[in-house]
């Protein structure tokens, strides 16, 4: 199979995935089954896009599907940010559906055959942002992205549920609307096409201080990226079942926003043209910003969902502040973060379901001693929320590192402030959490063990994934160092 057919079925085959999925609805055994496959076929197609050479002749791989009008057309291509993208949220589908399949199971969930299916189509959507070759392309997969989510947000049918799933809806359909596609417009008026170029499309296209307003408009418009204050959707979306929390939100959704925001910055506005904008730290310090009040807000949290939401906040914005200090070493440092946050928020989101499921605890205050009822369970908890701190020997440490060069080398005394103060607000609401579950007595013995198997597996492997990734990042951060190094 080619690079470039296998391209276009990284979009197809979770379609396919879908309705077959749905087929399957009358008879559980083959619906998990085929989920399973699906996720699986689902990575190795995405591992054979990484593999596969370009056609001779071509300086990157590409697949156009249709031209709408010039300069727009709906099309696929490879590059670095693509590539770290898509084998991050393909992989670990894989081991988010044996997760999802034993917490549905566990919790007797209603529809589940939806639940999957719509699961299906969602990681279909972030394949398309992945692999989007344009601005347009990237809008059409964006906004399906949200559509297919829904359902999954509003998963449970309550009140709550309901009111979860509008703030979702209307936040990130009203932001991307009203923001992303004026500025994907003004865009193509200017510079004739959205394609992802590098070096950028707008240099000597647009006044500076019009590019400015261009940038804001991106970074509020990428309401998935969850930048105060057009981040409200994210904890409204943690009323979702746990492995839509784990995955689409610590992984596919959030990850898709912060994505966009690094692409537009170096495949649109170009890191040369970015560093000489006026005002252009405006978007640094809204960035920066949202990682300390996030945190802050993080603090107050005794709901472990919630604390764990306003986390990502916080984190997010971290590859918000290095893709728009435009640097070349911030760029690398932003799309290690991606990387390493991916794991590590996910290992916290897995060990949050599997805390409910064994022992329908869900606020912090009843963690005492729980480390001794599910020490599986917290170990791999314990190394999520040192990934989060950013302390070795988890894979926050490199990006964490990564993220202080990028300050260091921009010059830029706020990023460091952030950096340093965030890193202490990360440990005040992570650090107690560990010594309730380790070091403190049970109010009232519980006779609970660990959950079941299907959950604490994954979340062992994403922990053990977490700690891999700091001894052996090199292959993650040669592609996020690749970024922008060529053509996209």
């Amino acid at each position: 199979m080619s690079a470039a057919l296998a391209m276009q079925l990284v979009v197809v085959a979770p379609l396919l995935g879908a309705v077959l999925v749905a087929l399957a609805g009358r008879w559980p055994a083959l619906r998990d089954a085929t989920v399973l496959a699906t996720a699986i076929a689902l990575f190795l197609l995405v591992l054979r896009v990484a593999t596969g050479d370009a056609p001779a002749g071509d300086a990157f791989l590409r697949v156009d599907w249709l031209e709408m009008l010039p300069g727009l057309s709906l099309a696929l291509h490879r590059e670095p940010l693509s590539l770290l993208f898509a084998l991050i949220a393909s992989g670990l589908w894989v081991v988010t559906s044996v997760y999802a399949i034993g917490y549905l199971r566990a919790t007797r969930e209603h529809r589940q055959t939806r639940f999957h299916a719509c699961f299906a189509v969602a990681l279909a959507a972030t394949m398309g942002v992945a692999f989007a070759a344009n601005l347009l392309t990237l809008f059409v997969f964006y906004e399906l992205l949200t559509l297919s989510t829904f359902p999954l947000v509003a998963h449970k049918g309550d009140d709550a549920a309901e009111r979860g799933g509008r703030t979702y809806l209307l936040v990130l359909m009203g932001t991307s609307i009203g923001l992303l596609l004026p500025a994907i417009l003004w865009t193509w008026a200017v510079a004739g096409s959205t394609e992802f170029t590098a070096g950028g499309l707008l240099a000597g296209r647009i006044a500076p201080s019009m590019a400015t307003v261009l940038l804001l408009l991106y970074l509020f418009g990428t309401a998935k990226a969850a930048v105060m204050p057009v981040h409200r959707w994210l904890p409204a979306a943690m009323v979702a079942p746990t492995p839509v929390s784990a995955l689409l939100h610590a992984v596919a959704v959030v990850k898709a926003g912060v994505f966009t925001l690094a692409k537009v910055a170096v495949y649109v506005f170009g890191i040369d043209f970015l560093a000489r904008l006026p005002n252009g730290q405006l978007a640094v310090w809204i960035a920066g910003f949202t990682v300390v009040a996030a945190s802050v807000v993080a603090l107050r949290q005794q709901n472990l969902k919630r604390l764990l939401a306003y986390s990502t906040v916080a984190q997010l914005s971290y590859v918000a502040m290095a893709a728009m200090a435009a640097t070349p070493v911030a760029s690398a440092a932003a799309a290690m973060h991606i990387a390493v946050h991916a794991f590590g928020k996910i290992t916290l989101f897995f060990a949050a379901g599997a805390i409910y499921v064994a022992a329908r605890k869900t606020e912090v205050g009843q963690l005492d001693g729980i480390g001794r009822r599910m020490p599986w369970t917290m170990a791999a908890f314990a190394v999520g929320a040192l990934s989060m701190i950013g302390l070795p020997p988890t894979a926050g440490f490199v990006s964490k590192w990564l993220l202080l060069g990028a300050a260091w080398e921009a010059g830029s005394g706020f990023m460091l402030a952030v950096l340093v103060v965030s890193t202490a607000l990360n440990a005040a609401y992570f650090l107690p959490i560990l010594h309730r579950a380790f070091l403190r007595d049970e109010r009232e013995p519980q006779a609970h063990g660990e959950a079941p198997l299907a959950l604490v597996l994954p979340l062992c492997a994403t922990a053990l994934a977490t700690l891999l990734l700091f001894a052996v990042h090199g292959p993650v951060l040669a592609l996020a160092l690749g970024l922008g190094g060529g053509a996209p």
